[in-house]
């Protein structure tokens, strides 16, 4: 059985125990495998349920919760206060715990999961857990309400253009015009707010890459699935508790250079690991992508000046290197409604004064082409 497959079968019985309101446990969840599929093995069958029930496993209050369709987020305030993000927006949900001292104890056993430390001597735990979900936990007295936890829930299936578009949140045109920037082997920067979806639009991207083309990944925590026949993925290691052990993204990105990467991606660029990738991709290494934070398309520039100044860079240094490396920034927001949404494509150039600017070339809701950012966008994809 593939991969994907497997996959497939994990989001359909997750479905139905919703459509049924059926408990999560072994024997519900090998009935529903009987009848989705009554002729997987019985070995098959199992490993599916002990996949699914893995992801389940310590999650207590919150275990309901992850059978939402198109659950992105949880975000506990308090031991009376949880809200979920299932694409579309914030929304309160009915999810408690007794006392803070319950919801501080289960923040403990989740960190406990990852192998981390949660105590009063580390207040707060960034980390990995095994089924998946990314954890982000503190407690007072940092947290001033009580015990505050964060979890990224990482999709079931791998998001493709096509479901982007599928969602409203990318037009066919647009679609089209991400698949050519990325097989062109234009580098480009993916940028947005918090929870606009960044990381799902590259991932869904970098699918598209030639599949003779060796992609290496870099990231803090890993996200990025990519369906590709090529890919290595390196991870970043905080401190063990001794204060020790520590793997730094600007060491995993000098380490990525002695790899051969014909595609170099960085989950997100947010420290002096800035350095080492623009000169990456200004050396050679074309084709590379990134997400950043940023408000705007407008402020990529002042925002990768602000990194490069951590990384005791120039301000001109800085300029040069970036219009050098990366030709394309691809902007994401979020509706009123709170829908995501890809809002347009820009292309990166220099002023007179040296400084790089962002130019618009697409509108990705409406269609429309900008001059001269369109021109410039069709010479970088066509010279490629």
């Amino acid at each position: 059985m593939t991969r994907q497959l497997q996959s497939d079968l994990h989001l359909l019985v997750r479905q139905k125990c919703v459509q049924q309101g059926l408990e999560i446990t072994a024997d519900n969840l090998a009935q529903l495998l009987r009848e989705i599929s009554p002729v997987m093995s019985h070995a098959q069958r199992l490993d599916i349920v002990d996949e699914i029930l893995l992801a389940f496993d310590g999650m207590g209050p919150l275990a309901p919760l992850l059978l939402k369709p198109g659950l992105t987020d949880i975000m506990v305030n308090s031991c009376k206060d949880v809200w979920i993000d299932c694409g579309t927006g914030m929304q309160k949900v009915d999810c408690s715990w007794g006392d803070e001292a319950a919801l501080r104890n289960f923040a403990i056993r989740l960190a406990g999961l990852a192998h981390r430390r949660l105590d009063d001597a580390v207040p707060w735990v960034d980390a990995r857990l095994p089924n998946g979900l990314r954890l982000h936990a503190v407690i007072p007295p940092l947290s001033i309400h009580g015990t505050a936890i964060s979890l990224r829930i990482p999709a079931l299936e791998t998001m493709t253009l096509d479901h982007l578009v599928q969602l409203g949140s990318l037009s066919q045109q647009g679609a089209v015009l991400l698949k050519q920037i990325v097989q062109s082997g234009a580098s480009f920067v993916v940028c947005g707010g918090t929870g606009s979806g960044k990381t799902t639009v590259l991932n869904a991207m970098l699918s598209h890459v030639p599949t003779d083309k060796r992609i290496v990944v870099i990231e803090d925590s890993t996200e990025l699935a990519i369906k590709h026949p090529h890919v290595v993925s390196l991870a970043a290691r905080p401190a063990n508790v001794e204060g020790v052990g520590e793997v730094t993204m600007r060491t995993l990105v000098r380490q990525a250079l002695r790899m051969r990467p014909d595609r170099l991606i960085v989950g997100e660029v947010r420290g002096v690991e800035v350095a080492d990738l623009l000169t990456a991709f200004n050396t050679g290494h074309e084709g590379g992508a990134v997400t950043i934070h940023s408000n705007s398309a407008q402020t990529v520039p002042a925002r990768f000046e602000a990194l490069g100044f951590m990384a005791g860079l120039t301000r001109e240094a800085i300029h040069a290197q970036l219009v050098g490396g990366l030709q394309v920034v691809i902007d994401l927001g979020r509706l009123s409604s709170g829908q995501r949404q890809l809002r347009a494509v820009h292309v990166l150039e220099q002023d007179t004064s040296g400084l790089a600017v962002v130019i618009p070339a697409v509108d990705l809701v409406t269609g429309a082409q900008s001059q001269p950012g369109y021109d410039i966008l069709q010479s970088h994809v066509e010279m490629k």
